[in-house]
């Protein structure tokens, strides 16, 4: 065997978006158990490594049910990182030695891009702590998670100009246009005026109005709507521009 070959092991690592009451971009980070360490520092993607007999979207699916006790959540593969210095940290590699009980010199992970509501009751069978953090505001984080969730932003950008209506997933069932429009704004990070997007909106056939207005609020209250995914089946190509 060619000694320059590699001898690797292989994990995969869940982003996970939410879109909170606040009307912001949140991604769901895990806490690692580590000692001596700021809590911040402690924050990372969820992620494992694959056991020998698991598919790669198998190993997803465990994670992401051991961080959030959810059977079925939309998720995508989108990227291996596989930089050989992308666990050179002392820390980090500190931390595998006593997660996995083994000597870990080089990891690659595959990416996967998942979707939650941020209302969903969160109970983890894996880690203590499970925190949303708003997008914006993502500590430092161990590996190259940074690096991962600023590709998974490239992503879920990508994903919605291809199929709009996985926005919906991020949205209560019952949402305002300002709603629609903030997160829209906060994924796609395009400068868009709201009235030409509300005018546009409301050309979509599978968004419906209801007869239903917000209760209890300061400003002016607005309408609900609420997404038809058979309508939109139909029309699956009108997309926003």
């Amino acid at each position: 065997m060619n000694p320059d070959f590699i001898h690797t092991y292989v994990s995969v690592d869940c982003v996970v978006f939410g879109f909170d009451a606040e009307n912001r971009l949140n991604i769901l980070l895990a806490q690692k158990h580590a000692d001596n360490v700021s809590a911040d520092s402690q924050k990372k993607l969820p992620g494992s490594l694959i056991f020998s007999n698991e598919d790669v979207d198998d190993a997803a699916n465990r994670v992401l049910y051991e961080l959030t006790g959810i059977k079925k959540m939309i998720q995508k593969q989108f990227k291996c990182f596989a930089d050989p210095n992308r666990a050179s940290n002392q820390n980090d590699i500190n931390w595998m030695g006593n997660e996995y009980n083994q000597n870990i010199d080089r990891i690659i992970t595959v990416a996967y891009l998942s979707l939650c509501k941020i209302d969903h009751k969160i109970n983890s069978s894996k880690y203590d702590t499970v925190d949303w953090h708003p997008i914006d505001n993502i500590p430092e984080l161990p590996f190259d998670h940074n690096k991962i969730i600023r590709e998974s932003l490239i992503e879920i950008r990508k994903w919605m100009e291809t199929d709009f209506s996985i926005i919906f997933v991020l949205l209560p069932k019952k949402f305002t246009i300002r709603q629609l429009y903030q997160l829209y704004s906060a994924v796609s990070e395009k400068t868009i005026d709201i009235k030409n997007f509300h005018k546009k909106i409301s050309s979509f056939n599978y968004i419906i109005q209801l007869d239903e207005i917000e209760q209890n609020v300061s400003h002016r209250a607005a309408r609900f709507y609420r997404f038809d995914p058979k309508i939109y089946k139909k029309t699956h190509n009108k997309l926003i521009k």
